[in-house]
């Protein structure tokens, strides 16, 4: 189950950044601040799962 949830990290690490470059392209600061939280999430969401972190 663990390796499923850093997958999931992973991927939202990866949406995260399409989300800041298509923001970047679009001249979209709101697509960006998304794409941001979104990475910075999914880093610390998968920091606490390697960790075994609750």
């Amino acid at each position: 189950m663990r390796y499923v949830l850093t997958v999931v990290a992973v991927l939202g690490v990866a949406l995260g950044i399409a989300g800041i470059a298509h923001g970047e392209a679009d001249d979209s600061p709101g697509l960006q601040l998304l794409g941001v939280v979104l990475v910075i999430g999914a880093v610390v969401f998968g920091i606490r799962n390697l960790r075994g972190g609750s």
